[in-house]
């Protein structure tokens, strides 16, 4: 798949997500062979008030590259602002977000606000297109709710004002995360578009790519839930594209790559924020494994990294349901510290 001037190794693209999609995890996605990664959703406004922890969000290294950074806000100007802020930081291509249905981003006329607002969707993408010579793509959803599907006139506009590529989630701003994904919508844009599309919503499994590929006739499939605590789903995909079948990976191979993944944190973050970071991907790496239930109970319990790294051992063995580690802290000490903003 090619996006402007780049051409990407392959149709896999890490979806954008907030509290997520940081660093070290974009950095395993690559490792099994995502071909393009999205930062987390970065506020334009943030980064023109120079805001450390909004900046500290286009953290990369060239092990990650080609980097898409994600901005979000609803002023053309400082949007336009914000992209040339992100061209500078080295970023590949930049992202705008125009489907985030939390409350916060919609109240603020951000995310999936600007489906009810076409012409400054067009106003928005002519102030980026003036500012940055790396490509530009969108992230929209099919509309604001049902009797507003606005998908194909996005893409007009955005065909119209030269962006690069689109990424279509398959569910309105009303559904959030609910419900079905509508892949019909995503093969109406796909038939009608002159530039890539990418689907987006329900992908969950290596299957799945393919099915929203036959489906939709979709240049590139977005990943995003589907990785949380499973990064493999990138290999397993290209594996099912290129030879049609996949292996699973080992109880070693988990263990390796979730150690790897908490030491990439740790370095990132520091061991008293990176411990309780960590938590919420251990509780997706074990989801649905034997004992897992009995292993959640258990970190919530640790506070620092050797305890860490004695429970995903523990955890992955051959018997993960018969380990019995526990820790002796004070309420105070398991939750200081865990609502720090990323």
């Amino acid at each position: 798949m090619k996006i402007g001037n780049i051409k990407l190794k392959n149709k896999l693209v890490l979806a954008p997500m907030a509290g997520v999609t940081d660093l070290p995890f974009r950095r395993l996605a690559v490792d099994q062979g995502c071909g393009l990664v999205v930062s987390e959703m970065v506020s334009a406004k943030g980064l023109l008030m120079g805001g450390d922890k909004t900046r500290f969000l286009l953290a990369s290294t060239p092990e990650e590259r080609p980097l898409s950074v994600q901005l979000f806000g609803d002023e053309p100007e400082l949007m336009g602002e914000a992209a040339l802020i992100v061209e500078q930081s080295g970023a590949a291509m930049v992202d705008i977000n125009m489907g985030c249905p939390a409350k916060k981003v919609v109240a603020g006329g951000a995310g999936a606000a600007l489906l009810k607002d076409l012409p400054r969707i067009g106003r928005i993408i002519d102030a980026v297109k003036k500012k940055v010579s790396i490509p530009l793509t969108i992230k929209i959803r099919t509309g604001w709710d049902t009797s507003s599907i606005v998908a194909c006139d996005v893409l007009n506009i955005a065909e119209d004002n030269g962006v690069d590529a689109i990424a279509v989630h398959g569910r309105t701003k009303t559904q959030a995360f609910g419900g079905e994904a509508d892949w019909s919508i995503i093969a109406e844009i796909k038939s009608r578009a002159t530039i890539p599309v990418i689907g987006n919503g329900d992908v969950s499994s290596a299957e799945d790519v393919l099915k929203m590929m036959d489906t939709t006739g979709c240049d590139g499939v977005m990943i995003g839930r589907g990785a949380m605590g499973n990064p493999w789903i990138f290999a397993q995909a290209q594996g099912l594209i290129s030879k049609g079948s996949y292996e699973l990976p080992s109880v070693e191979e988990k263990n390796e790559l979730v150690l790897k993944h908490f030491e990439m944190i740790i370095e990132l973050y520091g061991e008293y924020k990176g411990v309780r970071l960590f938590r919420k991907h251990l509780a997706w790496y074990v989801k649905g494994m034997d004992g897992a239930s009995k292993f959640r109970s258990i970190i919530n319990y640790s506070i620092n990294p050797d305890e860490v790294r004695e429970l995903v051992s523990g955890f992955f063995s051959e018997t993960p349901s018969s380990y019995t580690g526990s820790f002796d802290h004070t309420e105070a000490e398991l939750h200081k510290g865990t609502d720090l903003p990323v």
